[in-house]
């Protein structure tokens, strides 16, 4: 069982709390039942990396845990609960904390969120990248037919009990994803509770797994643009509308509560 079900983004499980420990953390309980009654042979949970909070990096797996706000914390206690039913009912489970993935098939609708969406629909629409910052942050993108292959071989593994950090290890800066879409850039206010740089450990996965990165940043990107026209459909957000849907995040995570502090 590969278990990816969950809701994410971080403004929605700032507004709905409860929505989300119910679905990330109640429904991965009802997952490990139904995987002990039905005697699967591996359980592989999809973690992520967002319970390491403002990270030193490169992160490893043994950094101290400090979520930043209701998803990190409902992704983590779902891992947490996959790991007492190893150990209390010995289901065989290992985790894989992904770090920041990307591909064609990213979710198209929704929440204000992911980079890649918000940024390929300004682009169909000719409108200005809007750019969080100054753009110098980076972040670990892992290309998805890298990320599916971590996961078959967390399955294929006779080991468990395991946690794995997965990304490519070699963060990008968002300048340079807006250097390779090509497009003009807007900026907008950096939020509160976000890490300068995501950047994975994979030293223990490359070791126990022989996994390795195959698709390039440049070659991912060169692939999601191929592919541009699977984003029409998106939402379209522009540095009003931002501010709009990220107004809970700044007042949830900034000690001044305001979006200036």
């Amino acid at each position: 069982v590969f278990h990816f079900a969950g809701i994410g983004d971080i403004v929605p499980s700032i507004e709905q709390p409860m929505e989300y420990m119910s679905t990330n953390v109640q429904g991965t309980v009802h997952m490990l039942e139904c995987a002990r009654a039905a005697g699967i042979k591996k359980f592989v949970y999809a973690a992520s990396s967002s319970c390491y909070g403002l990270a030193a990096t490169p992160t490893r797996e043994d950094h101290v845990i400090q979520p930043q706000y209701p998803y990190a914390l409902s992704k983590y206690q779902g891992e947490q609960a996959a790991f007492h039913w190893h150990k209390v009912y010995r289901l065989p489970v290992n985790s894989v904390r992904i770090f920041n993935a990307y591909g064609t098939r990213s979710r198209t609708s929704g929440a204000y969120g992911a980079v890649f969406g918000v940024f390929l629909k300004q682009k169909l629409a000719g409108k200005p990248f809007t750019v969080v910052g100054d753009g110098t942050q980076r972040r670990d993108f892992l290309y998805a037919t890298d990320v599916a292959e971590a996961f078959l071989a967390a399955a294929e593994t006779q080991v468990t009990g395991e946690t794995w950090n997965l990304g490519a290890g070699n963060p990008q800066s968002v300048n340079r994803l807006v250097e390779l879409l090509g497009g003009d850039v807007v900026y907008i206010p950096k939020r509160p509770g976000e890490p300068d740089c995501t950047h994975a450990d994979i030293s223990k996965i490359t070791r126990d797994l022989s996994w390795r990165q195959k698709v390039s940043f440049e070659e991912g990107v060169k692939r999601i643009l191929a592919n541009i026209d699977y984003w029409r459909e998106a939402p379209l957000w522009d540095p009003d509308s931002i501010a709009k849907a990220t107004e809970g995040w700044f007042k949830a995570l900034s000690h001044e509560g305001t979006a200036n502090g």
